[in-house]
Parts: structure tokens; sequence; C-alpha cells
């Protein structure tokens, strides 16, 4: 696989399941608050006030590299090609297999493998435009272990249809 495109692919696949995620935080959170209430006995030096606020902001910073991340795909998406975006969205969001986009898109496969591969370097192009490059989106993600774990399997697998189980997406929570 063209490596330059990792990241790109990478991101594209994780972005339908990043509300999921924000989601899975937010009760977390909740959890962790309502759980406070029990901190005495032997549960003090699990709950108390510091490690629990510890826990809370931590959560917090992970849905805001989420939500931060979201809304990078968003602008890219907003300001490439609304053609090209909308291959990305069939193919990404939507889960289409090529077929599929090719024959809603009145396309041969080859075109629309054509057509997709151009989309996703200009959505590439776009998130480097941005100042997001290999490095810089290394570090922005560097505590999403998922995210990481998909960037390694699309890399090394070459998967062009990914989803993410639901089994995987429950340990991404506490990853």
């Amino acid at each position: 696989m063209n490596n330059k495109l990792v990241w790109a692919k990478t991101i594209l696949s994780v972005y339908r399941y990043l509300e999921r995620i924000c989601g899975a935080i937010d009760k977390l959170v909740m959890q962790s608050a309502l759980a406070s209430a029990d901190i005495i006995g032997q549960k003090f030096h699990y709950n108390n006030v510091f490690s629990i606020s510890q826990k809370l902001i931590d959560y917090s910073e992970r849905k805001i590299t989420l939500i931060n991340l979201k809304i990078l795909v968003e602008e890219c998406l907003s300001e490439i090609n609304p053609k090209q975006a909308g291959l990305l969205i069939e193919k990404y969001v939507d889960e289409k297999k090529v077929r599929q986009i090719a024959s809603d898109n009145d396309l041969s496969l080859r075109s629309a493998f054509r057509k997709l591969a151009l989309a996703e370097t200009s959505f590439d192009a776009k998130l480097r435009f941005k100042g997001y490059n290999e490095f810089k989106l290394q570090e922005f993600l560097k505590d999403e272990k998922w995210i990481l774990q998909t960037y390694s399997r699309i890399a090394n697998d070459n998967v062009d249809d990914f989803s993410l189980s639901n089994t995987f997406l429950s340990k991404a929570v506490s990853m």
C-alpha cells in the first residue's frame, strides 16, 4: 500500500466510530462520578479525590482528541471536491463495497477504484495542507491505542474494506 495514504485511510475508517466512542466515554465519566461517593475504607486508595479527578480529566482529554479528529475529517471532506467527498463517505461511512459504489455512481469498476484512489489522495493532501503529516498524526493520536492498532492493521494487511467489531470498540474505550 502507498504508505503515504495509510493515515488518511485510517482516519476515514475510524471516523464512523468516533461518536460511539465519545458516548462510551461519557458513560465512563458518569460511572466514575457516581462511584466517587464511596471514598472510604478499602476503596479509598483507588477512589480518592485525586485519582477520580485524574480519571475524569483523562476521559475529558480523550474525548477532546476524538472530537477534534472528527472535526478535522469533516473539514477536510468539506474542502475537497464534493464528488470525491461523496465517494469517500460512501466507502468509509456508509461501508459500501467498491462494486456497489461503482453501480450507484454509474461507473465501471476500474473507474470507481481510480476515482476512490484520487479522492483518498485529495483527502490526504488536505490533511497535509492543514499540517497533519504522519508525525503530527502519530503524536496527536498517540494515546488512542485503538486508532494506532487500526493504523497498523491497514498498513500491514492492505485492508480496503475495514470495520471494527463491537468487542474491539468496547476494548477501545478502556484503552
